[in-house]
């Protein structure tokens, strides 16, 4: 492993190589050949003004795969003279970067080091690399597809600036592709995309620039000397894979974005959402049992039908599975989507699972207490307790609560749906309770 001292000197050592793939042959040299990122390539931007004076960072470059992550670390590199040398966190560890610290400094010279995958290295991987970044033996460009608060410790982000790329835009996939074709007809001069071609090979890359690299490097060794039209490109390219990974960004974005559009009331958004996930490859039970939550915690006894319809999807799809059972989802999210709202009994649960890990030692009232032994009712179990059955309309007036705690009010049903039901119910319960009920005075909330 040799650091690479300038950019340009990589290039015209694998230019002419066929065997490296074409995304390495046409990386860009200078940054005003880079396609997208406008906020890092902009003749105004902080990281072009740092890169003409010649000075370089060490940052995380995360974003989606393909968007320029390692081309602009080698154009940094190459703007500021120094080695650069890249590992990557999937098979390198901690005696590779080790061995590069050591020969950065028996070199007496600040290396790059260009870290992919960074976001697998362990703790005490990370760790290693603090020192040497402290005391600028090394800038480290890290870069990564994951969320770096999750993966990455604080003392390593502290000594990094996190740089957010984009999924590029279809426009510049294209400027790309171009650039790419041009290089392709020097070296075979009848190898042509015509215009709709280019842009469907673009649209369809879903802003990796490598995958269009790729795709346009197999018609190439499929007939260097053709003119591809666009139907001849769709035979032989294979659509793109929806970015998705399920344990990764994409696959919690979705669901998030599925979950809050419910909340939000809005069903063709639900139901985009849920296609997203299911094109993309998630599983349906993955699916259903979100729906289950949402109902209880979006929707609860606003619509007390609303969880027996996500248990019912839930139930379908394990009977029929895919693709038939996937229907279910689809009208379940609908159902949900357009179901009253209330989060009331979520928010009672929350606040008694907060009382109670408050008030663990509480006693329980005497008059509640079981009572199954002779010694017990001695004691005064259940003495006082009175039988609701045997008072005036079925209520009683008793301490329900530790007495230290009074009666607090943890549920608290909104004036929306069945949780009016509920609302004018607890308003009756409480008069009856006072012996504040008038003569002609209906039961509240008969259908509870």
């Amino acid at each position: 492993m040799q650091p690479v001292s300038k950019q340009a000197s990589l290039l015209d050592n694998i230019a002419s190589d066929v065997s490296i793939p074409l995304a390495y042959r046409i990386r860009p040299a200078v940054l005003q050949d880079v396609a997208g990122q406008p906020d890092l390539t902009a003749a105004d931007s902080w990281f072009s003004t740092m890169v003409s004076e010649g000075r370089c960072c060490s940052c995380i470059f995360w974003g989606p795969p393909g968007v320029g992550k390692t081309t602009l670390a080698t154009v940094m590199a190459d703007a500021a003279g120094i080695p650069f040398v890249q590992l990557s966190a999937v098979s390198a560890g901690k005696a590779e970067v080790q061995d590069v610290v050591k020969r950065a400094r028996s070199a007496g010279q600040t290396w790059l080091l260009f870290l992919d995958e960074i976001h697998r290295f362990n703790k005490a991987q990370q760790d290693v690399l603090l020192p040497c970044i402290e005391d600028g033996t090394l800038v480290l460009v890290g870069a990564t597809t994951e969320n770096p608060s999750f993966s990455l410790n604080n003392a390593l982000l502290s000594r990094c600036r996190v740089i957010v790329l984009q999924a590029l835009q279809a426009s510049d996939v294209a400027v790309i592709l171009k650039r790419a074709c041009r290089y392709l007809g020097d070296q075979a001069k009848a190898f042509s995309l015509d215009d709709d071609a280019l842009v469907w090979l673009a649209e369809n890359s879903d802003g990796d620039a490598r995958y269009a690299l790729n795709a346009l490097e197999s018609l190439f060794q499929a007939d260097a000397e053709r003119c591809w039209s666009l139907q001849a490109v769709q035979q032989q390219s294979l659509r793109r894979a929806a970015r998705y990974d399920r344990d990764g960004d994409a696959h919690y974005d979705l669901i998030s974005a599925l979950h809050k559009c419910i909340r939000d009331s809005d069903p063709d958004a639900a139901v985009y959402w849920l296609a997203r996930m299911l094109e993309a490859g998630e599983q349906p039970l993955y699916i259903a049992r979100r729906l289950i939550r949402m109902a209880t915690e979006d929707i609860g006894l606003a619509d007390p039908k609303a969880l027996n319809i996500a248990l019912d999807a839930h139930r379908m799809f394990e009977i029929l599975g895919s693709p038939e059972g996937e229907q279910g989802l689809f009208e379940a999210a609908i159902y949900l989507a357009l179901s009253a709202k209330s989060n009331a009994a979520y928010m009672a649960e929350k606040e008694a699972r907060k009382l109670a890990g408050l008030t663990r030692a509480a006693e329980v009232p005497m008059h509640l207490r079981n009572a199954p032994t002779r010694l017990m009712q001695q004691l005064g179990h259940g003495a006082g307790y009175r039988y609701a059955h045997d008072e005036e309309n079925g209520v009683v007036d008793q301490r329900h609560f530790p007495t230290e705690l009074g009666r607090p009010t943890l549920y608290r049903p909104v004036a929306r749906g069945f949780e009016r039901t509920l609302r004018e119910r607890i308003d009756w319960l409480k008069a009856a309770r006072h012996g504040k009920l008038k003569p002609d005075d209906e039961e509240g909330g008969e259908s509870v």
